[in-house]
């Protein structure tokens, strides 16, 4: 037993002290401090910024058993495709708006459509630059921690070329098992209620863009033409000291409507914008970059919160120079008096009306924010003109406060009068005669703007896309409405324009009856 014992002890001696036995060892030990190298460099530095459309997309590259890529699209979700195999992963991260670019896809509209057009191009290029990047950084890192542990030229040259190895083939094994239609069939993680939207929608979507975007530099040229000859007609002509208001509302992220305020803000001389809400799509804060658009209209921009509009997005627009942010407060533009109060709810993904009863103050927060609005008014001691609220169902309570409620949300233009407050009920079974220089309240106008932005991409799931709308309103030296000009851009294959004015008080007009009225209601949020 004890020869066998000493036999032993001698092989595995002579085993581990023979050439062949210690060169593998240090073999090993080179192809481990070379790929832990290569793997550490590239989670830490295989990244790169591409541009892609108006994103700035951060692109890295990380070790993975399944290879595949992950395009991040905060706060929708994510889409997972299973583009290659191999050891490599690829994420795509598109959470920042590049302000430049989005700047110039504004001012340019069929910019659109070349972006599309190049999205590919970016990307390929990106994914390029990333893999040559990520071979250096591999290679690199190899070499510095071989260099740190052997301390030996060979070793380390051994290690360089080894992460060369690895690295470059795992790259060919990507690019070798490249599947360019896994995009058509991606994995969706996120919120389920965006489902449809980033991955069955987002094809109509495109391809109605598409076609949308080739009519919109003719139509927006078209506004001007269009004024020239409905602003000679007799039916109204503007004073020199008229204030011209445009009303805009729902933009949605489009990056068509700044081109086209700014269009009629020229055209049509306005003095300020009064904007009802819903800027963007979802208020996230990669979002606020489009608010930068505002200081470009050139005149005050009145702004309250849509409920799509959350507070990082309030903030943005009050950053801008010329913005003025009104949420329960009072401004004068121009000479008109303003009130405004912000929609109380931030619903971005709301597919329907909440179950409370719209019609009771102490259960709708939109009928509690338009009293509380009204109740602001009352008590600043000066008449306001102008009522600005996002949701028409925030609107009841300002019924004989002010002559004028403007409002958007439901994308469609609407102009009626608001029932007339219902009395206060009095303790004395007698009406008392009334003191001396009282009115009655003023009758209420509400009107409600459609999409300035044709609601954004929203707006392109159906077959023909949501037109565009936008209305002038005309004041006169007593602050009084006289007329107001509605305007609205033509839907997908269409490049026309359709203004209509309206003269206050050229038709009769019915003031609904305090009891037996409907008030105005939510719709589904938008």
């Amino acid at each position: 037993m004890t020869s066998i014992t000493s036999t032993a002890r001698r092989w595995f001696g002579a085993v581990r002290g023979s050439r062949w036995t210690r060169r593998s060892l240090v073999g090993a030990m080179i192809a481990l401090v070379s790929v832990a190298g290569a793997v550490i460099g590239t989670m830490l530095f295989a990244h790169a910024n591409v541009a892609v459309g108006p994103f700035r997309a951060e692109m890295s590259i990380s070790p993975s058993v399944f290879g595949g890529t992950e395009v991040d699209l905060p706060p929708l979700g994510s889409l997972h495709l299973d583009s290659h195999d191999g050891p490599l992963h690829l994420k795509v991260n598109l959470a920042a708006l590049d302000q430049s670019r989005t700047e110039a896809l504004i001012d340019d509209p069929t910019a659109i459509s070349r972006a599309g057009e190049n999205a590919v191009d970016d990307v390929r290029d990106g994914v390029i630059r990333l893999g040559v990047r990520t071979l250096g950084i591999a290679v690199l890192s190899a070499i510095v921690l071989s260099a740190l542990i052997f301390r030996n030229v060979r070793r380390v040259a051994a290690s360089g070329l080894t992460a060369l190895v690895v690295t470059g083939g795992s790259l060919g094994l990507a690019a070798a098992t490249l599947r360019p239609d896994s995009i058509a069939e991606p994995r969706y993680e996120g919120l389920l209620v965006n489902a449809p939207a980033v991955v069955g929608d987002a094809r109509r979507i495109a391809d109605n863009y598409g076609r949308y975007s080739e009519q919109l530099q003719q139509i927006v040229s078209n506004v001007s033409r269009l004024y020239t000859t409905v602003s000679s007609l007799p039916v109204y002509e503007p004073e020199a000291n008229t204030t011209r208001i445009l009303h805009v509302s729902d933009l949605h992220l489009s990056p068509q409507a700044f081109g086209l305020i700014r269009t009629v803000v020229q055209t049509f001389e306005i003095d300020a914008v009064i904007d009802t809400g819903d800027l963007v799509d979802w208020g996230s804060t990669a979002e606020t970059g489009y608010a930068s658009s505002i200081p470009s209209v050139g005149v005050p921009y009145i702004w309250v919160r849509g409920n799509h509009d959350s507070a990082s997005i309030q903030t943005a627009v009050a950053r801008q120079r010329n913005a003025v942010v009104l949420d329960n407060k009072i401004t004068t533009v121009d000479g008109l008096t303003i009130a405004g109060i912000g929609d109380p709810e931030f619903t971005p993904d709301k597919k329907e009306t909440p179950a409370a009863n719209p019609d009771d103050p102490a259960q709708s927060p939109l009928l509690r924010a338009g009293g509380q609005l009204a109740e602001t008014i009352r008590t600043s001691g000066k008449p306001v003109d102008i009522a600005l609220v996002h949701d028409p169902a925030m609107a009841p309570p300002l019924s004989g406060v002010v002559p004028l409620v403007l409002a958007g949300h439901k994308h469609q233009r609407e102009v009626s009068l608001l029932p007339a407050p219902a009395p206060a009920p009095s303790a004395s079974p007698t009406p008392a005669p009334s003191a001396a220089g009282d009115e009655p309240p003023v009758a209420t106008r509400l009107m409600v703007e459609g999409s300035t932005g044709g609601a954004g991409l929203r707006g392109l799931e159906k077959e023909e896309p949501t037109p565009l709308s936008l209305s002038v309103l005309y004041f006169d030296e007593n602050r009084q409405l006289k007329a107001y000009d509605d305007i609205q851009l033509g839907g997908t294959g269409q490049s026309n324009v359709e203004m209509q004015r309206n003269v206050v008080g050229a038709e009769p007009e019915e003031t609904p009856s305090p009891s037996g009225s409907p008030t105005p209601q939510s719709e589904p949020s938008r």
